[in-house]
């Protein structure tokens, strides 16, 4: 399953809507994807599923890139 994940680039700032980033990543669960983003320096704001005519409306974007972490 694709989910879309709402971060900011550094966990040592406050989050500011203006500087919030997404990446897409493949996972099973929601806590999956957060587990496979904890050695990362970002702070995770939201985990979000991806289905269905979201997800195909979303691989319209440039920005349309799967990470598959281990």
């Amino acid at each position: 399953m694709v989910f879309k994940v709402y971060y900011q680039v550094t966990i040592a700032e406050v989050p500011i809507r203006e500087n919030t980033k997404t990446m897409y990543v493949e996972g099973e669960s929601i806590r999956d994807v957060r587990f496979k983003l904890k050695e990362e320096p970002y702070n995770v704001e939201l985990v979000a599923p991806v289905t269905g005519a979201y997800l195909e409306y979303e691989k319209q974007s440039d920005d349309f890139k799967v990470l598959e972490l281990g």
